[in-house]
Protein backbone atom coordinates (compact mmCIF):
# COMPACT_ATOMS: atom_id res chain seq x y z
CA UNK A 1 0.00 0.00 0.00
CA UNK A 2 1.34 3.42 -1.00
CA UNK A 3 0.24 6.14 1.43
CA UNK A 4 2.36 9.23 0.71
CA UNK A 5 4.46 9.19 -2.47
CA UNK A 6 4.89 6.82 -5.40
CA UNK A 7 7.49 6.96 -8.15
CA UNK A 8 6.80 6.79 -11.87
CA UNK A 9 8.25 3.30 -12.30
CA UNK A 10 6.00 1.82 -9.62
CA UNK A 11 2.92 3.39 -11.19
CA UNK A 12 3.92 2.21 -14.68
CA UNK A 13 4.08 -1.37 -13.43
CA UNK A 14 0.46 -1.17 -12.21
CA UNK A 15 -1.28 0.66 -15.06
CA UNK A 16 -3.32 -2.43 -15.95
CA UNK A 17 -4.07 -3.43 -12.34
CA UNK A 18 -7.86 -3.11 -11.90
CA UNK A 19 -7.43 -2.32 -8.22
CA UNK A 20 -5.47 0.84 -9.02
CA UNK A 21 -7.25 4.12 -9.77
CA UNK A 22 -5.31 7.07 -11.19
CA UNK A 23 -6.71 10.61 -10.91
CA UNK A 24 -5.45 13.60 -12.88
CA UNK A 25 -5.77 16.77 -10.77
CA UNK A 26 -4.17 19.34 -13.05
CA UNK A 27 -5.55 22.81 -12.41
CA UNK A 28 -4.51 26.43 -12.77
CA UNK A 29 -5.95 29.02 -10.38
CA UNK A 30 -5.87 31.77 -13.01
CA UNK A 31 -7.43 29.63 -15.78
CA UNK A 32 -9.90 27.17 -14.31
CA UNK A 33 -10.32 25.17 -17.53
CA UNK A 34 -6.59 24.78 -18.26
CA UNK A 35 -6.35 21.50 -16.37
CA UNK A 36 -9.25 19.93 -18.23
CA UNK A 37 -7.78 21.03 -21.56
CA UNK A 38 -4.43 19.52 -20.57
CA UNK A 39 -6.15 16.26 -19.61
CA UNK A 40 -7.97 16.13 -22.96
CA UNK A 41 -4.67 16.72 -24.77
CA UNK A 42 -2.98 13.80 -23.04
CA UNK A 43 -2.96 11.97 -19.71
CA UNK A 44 -1.74 8.82 -18.00
CA UNK A 45 -3.68 5.81 -19.36
CA UNK A 46 -6.73 5.07 -17.23
CA UNK A 47 -6.66 8.40 -15.41
CA UNK A 48 -9.93 10.11 -14.45
CA UNK A 49 -10.03 13.90 -14.22
CA UNK A 50 -10.85 15.74 -10.98
CA UNK A 51 -11.56 19.47 -11.19
CA UNK A 52 -10.50 21.46 -8.12
CA UNK A 53 -13.49 23.80 -8.15
CA UNK A 54 -16.18 21.39 -9.32
CA UNK A 55 -15.13 18.10 -7.68
CA UNK A 56 -12.76 18.85 -4.81
CA UNK A 57 -14.45 21.93 -3.32
CA UNK A 58 -17.94 23.07 -2.42
CA UNK A 59 -19.68 26.32 -3.31
CA UNK A 60 -18.11 29.54 -2.05
CA UNK A 61 -20.13 31.49 0.52
CA UNK A 62 -19.64 35.02 1.92
CA UNK A 63 -17.88 33.55 4.96
CA UNK A 64 -15.89 30.76 3.32
CA UNK A 65 -12.51 30.65 1.70
CA UNK A 66 -11.96 30.22 -2.02
CA UNK A 67 -12.03 26.40 -1.87
CA UNK A 68 -14.34 25.19 0.90
CA UNK A 69 -14.20 21.49 1.72
CA UNK A 70 -16.55 19.43 -0.43
CA UNK A 71 -19.59 17.76 1.10
CA UNK A 72 -18.33 14.30 2.15
CA UNK A 73 -21.41 12.50 0.81
CA UNK A 74 -21.16 14.22 -2.58
CA UNK A 75 -17.42 13.57 -2.86
CA UNK A 76 -17.91 9.94 -1.81
CA UNK A 77 -20.48 9.48 -4.57
CA UNK A 78 -18.02 10.92 -7.11
CA UNK A 79 -15.25 8.66 -5.86
CA UNK A 80 -17.52 5.65 -6.32
CA UNK A 81 -18.35 6.85 -9.84
CA UNK A 82 -14.59 7.02 -10.52
CA UNK A 83 -14.25 3.40 -9.40
CA UNK A 84 -12.74 3.99 -5.97
CA UNK A 85 -13.71 1.68 -3.12
CA UNK A 86 -11.98 0.35 0.00
CA UNK A 87 -9.84 -2.05 -2.08
CA UNK A 88 -8.44 0.66 -4.38
CA UNK A 89 -4.91 1.95 -4.47
CA UNK A 90 -5.38 5.55 -5.62
CA UNK A 91 -2.62 7.58 -7.29
CA UNK A 92 -3.07 11.32 -7.80
CA UNK A 93 -0.98 13.60 -9.99
CA UNK A 94 -0.75 17.08 -11.49
CA UNK A 95 1.77 19.19 -13.40
CA UNK A 96 2.56 21.59 -10.54
CA UNK A 97 4.80 19.51 -8.26
CA UNK A 98 1.85 18.16 -6.26
CA UNK A 99 0.44 21.58 -5.36
CA UNK A 100 -3.05 20.65 -6.62
CA UNK A 101 -3.10 16.84 -6.40
CA UNK A 102 -2.14 16.86 -2.71
CA UNK A 103 -5.65 18.27 -2.09
CA UNK A 104 -7.23 14.99 -3.24
CA UNK A 105 -4.60 13.05 -1.30
CA UNK A 106 -5.71 14.88 1.84
CA UNK A 107 -9.43 14.57 1.06
CA UNK A 108 -9.18 10.81 0.68
CA UNK A 109 -7.32 10.53 3.97
CA UNK A 110 -10.00 12.72 5.59
CA UNK A 111 -12.61 10.30 4.27
CA UNK A 112 -10.73 7.37 5.80
CA UNK A 113 -8.99 6.01 2.69
CA UNK A 114 -5.28 5.55 3.47
CA UNK A 115 -4.22 3.85 0.22
CA UNK A 116 -3.60 7.04 -1.73
CA UNK A 117 -0.27 8.38 -2.95
CA UNK A 118 0.97 11.38 -4.90
CA UNK A 119 2.98 10.72 -8.06
CA UNK A 120 6.38 12.20 -7.23
CA UNK A 121 7.49 14.50 -10.04
CA UNK A 122 4.00 14.45 -11.52
CA UNK A 123 3.02 14.44 -15.18
CA UNK A 124 6.11 16.42 -16.32
CA UNK A 125 8.42 13.64 -15.07
CA UNK A 126 6.14 10.99 -16.59
CA UNK A 127 6.41 12.70 -19.98
CA UNK A 128 10.17 13.29 -19.67
CA UNK A 129 10.64 9.58 -19.14
CA UNK A 130 8.54 8.84 -22.25
CA UNK A 131 6.08 6.74 -20.30
CA UNK A 132 2.72 6.04 -21.97
CA UNK A 133 0.11 8.73 -22.43
CA UNK A 134 -3.27 8.75 -24.15
CA UNK A 135 -6.20 10.96 -25.04
CA UNK A 136 -8.65 8.09 -24.52
CA UNK A 137 -11.16 8.38 -21.69
CA UNK A 138 -11.06 5.45 -19.26
CA UNK A 139 -13.69 2.74 -19.08
CA UNK A 140 -14.91 2.89 -15.47
CA UNK A 141 -16.86 0.35 -13.46
CA UNK A 142 -18.72 2.37 -10.79
CA UNK A 143 -18.55 1.06 -7.23
CA UNK A 144 -19.62 2.24 -3.79
CA UNK A 145 -17.21 4.33 -1.76
CA UNK A 146 -18.02 4.15 1.96
CA UNK A 147 -16.45 7.08 3.85
CA UNK A 148 -15.14 6.86 7.40
CA UNK A 149 -14.74 10.52 8.20
CA UNK A 150 -11.91 11.88 10.38
CA UNK A 151 -13.21 15.26 11.63
CA UNK A 152 -10.05 15.80 13.69
CA UNK A 153 -7.96 16.07 10.51
CA UNK A 154 -9.01 19.68 9.97
CA UNK A 155 -9.44 22.88 11.97
CA UNK A 156 -11.87 25.75 11.55
CA UNK A 157 -11.22 29.46 12.01
CA UNK A 158 -12.53 29.49 15.59
CA UNK A 159 -10.06 26.77 16.58
CA UNK A 160 -7.18 28.60 14.92
CA UNK A 161 -8.14 31.86 16.66
CA UNK A 162 -8.08 30.01 19.96
CA UNK A 163 -4.76 28.16 19.58
CA UNK A 164 -2.67 30.69 17.67
CA UNK A 165 -1.85 32.37 20.99
CA UNK A 166 -0.98 29.02 22.57
CA UNK A 167 2.68 27.99 22.37
CA UNK A 168 1.57 24.35 22.45
CA UNK A 169 0.35 24.73 18.83
CA UNK A 170 1.99 26.06 15.68
CA UNK A 171 0.28 27.44 12.57
CA UNK A 172 2.36 26.99 9.40
CA UNK A 173 1.59 29.08 6.30
CA UNK A 174 2.50 27.31 3.04
CA UNK A 175 2.32 30.41 0.82
CA UNK A 176 5.38 31.99 -0.78
CA UNK A 177 7.38 34.29 1.47
CA UNK A 178 6.30 37.50 -0.28
CA UNK A 179 2.62 36.62 0.17
CA UNK A 180 3.15 35.63 3.80
CA UNK A 181 4.86 38.97 4.49
CA UNK A 182 2.08 40.84 2.69
CA UNK A 183 4.39 42.36 0.07
CA UNK A 184 2.03 41.14 -2.67
CA UNK A 185 -1.36 39.42 -2.79
CA UNK A 186 -2.43 38.22 -6.25
CA UNK A 187 -5.49 36.22 -5.21
CA UNK A 188 -7.08 37.59 -2.03
CA UNK A 189 -8.44 41.01 -1.07
CA UNK A 190 -6.18 41.52 1.94
CA UNK A 191 -2.44 40.84 2.19
CA UNK A 192 -0.57 39.50 5.20
CA UNK A 193 -0.74 36.50 7.50
CA UNK A 194 -2.27 35.26 10.74
CA UNK A 195 -0.36 36.68 13.71
CA UNK A 196 1.80 33.97 15.24
CA UNK A 197 1.89 31.81 12.10
CA UNK A 198 5.30 30.85 10.72
CA UNK A 199 6.13 30.73 7.02
CA UNK A 200 6.70 27.24 5.59
CA UNK A 201 6.54 27.55 1.78
CA UNK A 202 5.46 24.27 0.25
CA UNK A 203 8.05 24.66 -2.54
CA UNK A 204 10.73 24.04 0.09
CA UNK A 205 9.56 20.40 0.25
CA UNK A 206 11.02 19.91 -3.24
CA UNK A 207 14.42 19.50 -4.77
CA UNK A 208 15.58 21.29 -7.91
CA UNK A 209 13.95 18.65 -10.14
CA UNK A 210 10.52 19.19 -8.58
CA UNK A 211 10.51 15.93 -6.66
CA UNK A 212 10.13 15.69 -2.90
CA UNK A 213 13.25 15.87 -0.77
CA UNK A 214 14.29 12.63 0.94
CA UNK A 215 12.24 11.80 4.03
CA UNK A 216 15.22 12.46 6.30
CA UNK A 217 15.65 16.00 4.94
CA UNK A 218 11.94 16.71 5.24
CA UNK A 219 12.00 15.47 8.81
CA UNK A 220 14.90 17.80 9.64
CA UNK A 221 13.09 20.73 8.00
CA UNK A 222 9.86 20.25 9.91
CA UNK A 223 11.45 19.46 13.26
CA UNK A 224 13.32 22.76 12.91
CA UNK A 225 10.08 24.62 12.10
CA UNK A 226 8.18 22.91 14.91
CA UNK A 227 10.79 23.94 17.51
CA UNK A 228 9.53 21.39 19.99
CA UNK A 229 5.81 21.56 19.15
CA UNK A 230 4.46 18.01 18.68
CA UNK A 231 3.67 17.18 15.03
CA UNK A 232 0.02 16.50 15.86
CA UNK A 233 -0.31 20.07 17.14
CA UNK A 234 0.80 21.63 13.88
CA UNK A 235 -1.88 23.34 11.79
CA UNK A 236 -1.20 23.90 8.09
CA UNK A 237 -2.76 26.69 6.05
CA UNK A 238 -2.23 28.52 2.76
CA UNK A 239 -4.42 30.77 0.62
CA UNK A 240 -7.44 28.48 0.33
CA UNK A 241 -6.59 25.11 1.85
CA UNK A 242 -5.04 23.51 -1.24
CA UNK A 243 -1.24 23.85 -1.21
CA UNK A 244 -1.22 23.47 2.59
CA UNK A 245 -2.04 19.78 1.94
CA UNK A 246 1.44 19.52 0.35
CA UNK A 247 2.94 20.28 3.76
CA UNK A 248 0.67 17.80 5.53
CA UNK A 249 1.82 15.15 3.05
CA UNK A 250 5.48 16.10 3.48
CA UNK A 251 5.24 15.75 7.26
CA UNK A 252 3.48 12.41 6.89
CA UNK A 253 6.18 11.19 4.51
CA UNK A 254 8.82 12.37 6.99
CA UNK A 255 7.31 10.26 9.76
CA UNK A 256 5.69 13.23 11.51
CA UNK A 257 1.98 12.38 11.31
CA UNK A 258 -1.11 13.98 12.78
CA UNK A 259 -0.93 17.60 11.57
CA UNK A 260 -4.24 19.37 10.93
CA UNK A 261 -5.35 21.38 7.91
CA UNK A 262 -6.93 24.79 8.42
CA UNK A 263 -9.23 24.18 5.50
CA UNK A 264 -10.54 27.74 5.07
CA UNK A 265 -7.04 29.22 5.31
CA UNK A 266 -6.19 32.86 4.57
CA UNK A 267 -9.09 33.50 2.17
CA UNK A 268 -11.55 32.50 4.89
CA UNK A 269 -9.67 34.24 7.72
CA UNK A 270 -10.00 37.65 6.05
CA UNK A 271 -13.79 37.40 5.59
CA UNK A 272 -14.15 38.53 9.22
CA UNK A 273 -12.78 42.07 9.72
CA UNK A 274 -12.39 41.41 13.44
CA UNK A 275 -9.73 38.75 12.86
CA UNK A 276 -6.22 40.17 13.22
CA UNK A 277 -3.81 40.50 10.32
CA UNK A 278 -0.02 40.75 10.52
CA UNK A 279 2.48 42.05 7.95
CA UNK A 280 6.22 41.56 7.60
CA UNK A 281 8.31 38.73 9.04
Amino acid sequence: MFTTLIDTDALARHLTDPRWVVVDCRFTLTDVEAGRRAYDAGHIPGARYAHLNEDLSSRITPHSGRHPLPNPAILSKKLGAWGVDETSQVVVYDDSFGAMASRLWWLLRWLGHDAVALLDGGYPKWVREKKPATTDKPSIHPVTFAPHLHPAFWANAAFVEQVVKDNAFLVMDARAEERYRGDIEPLDKIAGHIPGAVNAPYEDNLDISGEFLPAEELRERYLDLLSGVPPDQAIHMCGSGVTACHNVLAMEHAGLPGAKLYAGSWSEWITDPDRPVARGE
